[in-house]
């Protein structure tokens, strides 16, 4: 039984041709994909952001319940950890750099080997006291000055970390053609910003003329620039995308070429969407969690081509590829995984059983969706009760606790370790503990019809109010099956019928 796991980070489901016909974004290696391939309709996201969404898969259950960005867990049972004890090889090739940030602790050191390709983002990789000559005078959005100076390093597109990355992952594939037992997972950084791209891509696309010479990192924030410069942000991720595709399309290849397709488990998706300028926002993080954001893409080729151009329309989140992935190697689940398999939607389509995704970052708002409706729960004016539990204190970029030290208790608090973890007060959520107004952006309760109103524009919330209760029934239901601390529910303004 082989494995190939795809996951590229910030793909936008509506710029992909496969779900979104008209879009101008080319993508013609994922339409090719798609027709050989299940395509699933209902994909959503679990925990967010990128760190979060990797302990989802790994652990095939919910991290923002618990915890926001932070590391492995001493009592995590991991996906790569089973399959080592059933002496199932082990491999990630990456240029995700935050794998070796404060806060990306254990995930690398899960797999038997790894290959890790540098420069992505603020990668600190070249080292050189002076500023880089190629900083732009004028610009929008945000600028790294040690992004400049990795990206000096590639003068060619296959110098580039993703599609050194993918091309890593087929040298992989090369050398272990005649072995049956294997993961792979191949994790490209890209279409993440900075959208940064070789000519050759830009080209695919109607350039703008832009009246400041350089835009490819946005704030996180409102749309704060011209029409223009929107476009043409747009028209960055797009060629970005295009080359994360082409790159695509070259591990496919290889499979095929080295007959090693047609029975291969091969599944790709992303952890979450992005915003370019949809509800007036560029970016992610801040904002209620809409369905550019949330609404994910997935296609699977199962092996030997079962359910191949179709489209499935049950509900999928990340944490089901954990025990998708054991069933098909004949391994136990864990019974901490509270994912569902995909194997029985291809063998026994009536035994799958998911009725809602839940969602969301870890201390902002509460978010579900039963594939028709997504209710939106925002936290109280105070965002109280709300802590951390984990037994390594640390996130992105920093440690957790810091000015609320004496307040920190420890105990056994989770049900499923023995392990004592540490309770943190949370003041301010950890991923917007930098940003200007807070939680000013999830303020609100939300319901929408995405059947009718896909965009997210109507608010039902107060209009709706047989279906808004039952909407919040669910998520009390949710948060209980998913073994959610129980001051979530007062956090959020919910009432447990228990």
């Amino acid at each position: 039984m082989r494995t190939v796991l795809v996951l590229m980070d910030t793909l936008k489901r509506n710029m992909i041709s496969v779900y979104h016909p008209s879009t101008f974004v080319k993508t013609p290696n994922m339409t090719a994909f798609s027709k050989e391939a299940t395509v699933f309709d209902q994909h959503w996201i679990g925990s967010a952001p990128c760190m979060p969404a990797r302990r989802d898969i790994l652990c095939g259950r919910l991290n923002f319940l618990e915890r926001s960005w932070g590391p492995v867990e001493p009592f995590d049972i991991t996906l790569p950890s089973i399959l080592k004890e059933h002496d199932i090889f082990t491999h990630i090739t990456t240029d995700h750099c935050h794998y070796f940030r404060t806060g990306g602790e254990g995930y690398i050191q899960q797999f038997r080997t790894w290959d890790y390709h540098r420069g992505q983002e603020g990668d600190p990789w070249v080292s050189c006291i002076d500023d880089p000559s190629n900083m732009p005078k004028d610009y929008y959005g945000r600028v790294r000055k040690q992004y400049q100076w990795n990206r000096t390093k590639w003068p060619k597109e296959e110098d580039y970390p993703s599609p050194r990355t993918f091309a890593s992952a087929c040298e992989w594939l090369e050398n272990n053609q005649h072995h049956d037992d294997f993961f792979l997972m191949v994790e490209a950084f890209d279409p993440h910003e900075p959208f940064d791209v070789p000519q050759s891509y830009m080209d695919l696309y109607e350039d703008t003329h832009m009246d400041r010479e350089y835009f490819e990192i946005p704030e996180y924030a409102k749309v704060n620039v011209p029409d223009e410069a929107k476009d043409y942000i747009q028209k960055r991720y797009a060629a970005l995308l295009s080359m994360s595709d082409a790159w695509f399309g070259k591990l496919i290849q290889k499979l095929k070429d080295l007959n090693m397709f047609d029975d291969t488990l091969i599944i790709m998706t992303t952890d979450h969407g992005y915003f370019l300028g949809e509800h007036d926002y560029f970016g992610k993080n801040i904002m209620h969690l809409y369905n550019e954001l949330a609404h994910l893409p997935l296609m699977v080729h199962f092996p030997k081509g079962k359910l191949a151009g179709e489209h499935v329309c049950k509900l999928t989140q990340n944490i089901d590829i954990m025990p998708t992935v054991l069933d098909y190697y004949g391994f136990d689940i864990p019974d901490t995984v509270k994912g569902s398999s995909w194997k029985k939607i291809v063998e026994e389509p009536d035994t799958y059983e998911k009725c809602y995704a839940l969602y969301g970052y870890h201390g902002m708002a509460l978010n579900i969706t039963d594939g028709e409706y997504t209710l939106f729960k925002a936290p109280n004016a105070k965002n109280q009760p709300c802590y951390e539990y984990t037994c390594m204190p640390t996130t992105i970029r920093k440690y957790l606790g810091k000015g609320v030290e004496k307040d920190i208790q420890m105990g056994r608090y989770l049900k499923r370790t023995d392990y004592p973890v540490y309770k943190i007060p949370v003041i301010s959520p950890s991923i917007i503990d930098n940003v200007k107004g807070g939680l000013s952006e999830v303020k609100d309760d939300k319901l929408f019809n995405i059947k009718t109103d896909y965009d997210q524009q109507l608010n039902l919330y107060q209009d709706g109010e047989e279906k808004t209760e039952k909407m919040k029934k669910m998520m009390i239901k949710a948060l209980d099956d998913m073994d959610a601390p129980k001051e979530q529910l007062e956090r959020v303004n919910l009432k447990s019928e228990g």
